[in-house]
């Protein structure tokens, strides 16, 4: 990444597009805490964080959600939900696995989320592609994260569970929560985002608003690496 400076508001949804090699992973790993940077600042809620794991950028309310999904297929739906944030209760000296209060929860999470399961001990295998994105976003709602960042989430899915997921980025951002949306394809983003960022090589070749540019002005800005003279006015 060179020079490069994005900002979003909260309850915002920000289409961050570019082709592959253009830079978005090494974004989203900085954000995320998995690398630090070697050059530039953060500023979360108007102060400057710097993030030395995963767990740190978590612990400011950022929670990614992955291409490859953080899910285990041979792990139960309710365990893949509080992963890493089980409850516990206590029995004597000893902390044991509440799985009675994990189950409740993610039963009345999963039924939010208009997933249908028949229980939350099923494993995540034997759930879809669209479904597993919806777990993965309604784990990061009822977890209360600030700023959701999102790795392709579309990537081989149907056209009835695209819709499903981009109903469930609505409903984080309606509830306050802003989106980052990374996508190769601008017409996986363009129904729900407000405003575009667009990379090439590492580097902030264009932003613009919707109002101001169709899918097909954000492709050529990708393909010519620069901004067209009608959207500069």
């Amino acid at each position: 990444l060179k020079k490069v400076s994005i900002e979003i508001r909260p309850g915002e949804i920000l289409g961050l597009l570019g082709d592959n090699g253009a830079g978005k992973s090494t974004l989203i790993k900085i954000l995320a805490g998995v690398i630090p940077p070697d050059g530039g600042k953060i500023y979360f809620e108007d102060k400057e964080v710097k993030f030395s794991s995963p767990k740190d950028a978590r612990a400011k309310g950022i929670e990614t959600v992955h291409q490859a999904l953080s899910l285990v297929d041979i792990m139960s739906i309710s365990r893949n939900f509080f992963l890493g944030r089980e409850p516990t209760r206590r029995m004597g000296p000893i902390y044991l696995l509440d799985k009675k209060k994990m189950n409740e929860e993610c039963e009345r999470a999963v039924t939010r989320l208009g997933v249908r399961v028949r229980s939350p001990n099923e494993f995540v295998s034997i759930l879809s592609g669209g479904e597993r994105q919806a777990i993965s976003i309604g784990r990061a709602m009822h977890f209360k994260v600030k700023l959701l960042i999102l790795d392709e989430p579309l990537a081989a899915l149907s056209v009835r569970e695209t819709r499903e997921v981009l109903r469930q980025v609505e409903k984080a951002s309606e509830s306050g929560v802003s989106v980052i949306f990374i996508t190769h394809n601008v017409y996986h983003v363009y129904p729900v985002a407000e405003r575009f960022v667009m990379l090439d090589k590492g580097i902030k070749i264009g932003e613009v608003y919707k109002k101001d540019a169709s899918p097909e002005d954000i492709i050529e800005i990708i393909a010519t690496g620069k901004m067209s003279k009608t959207l500069k006015s």
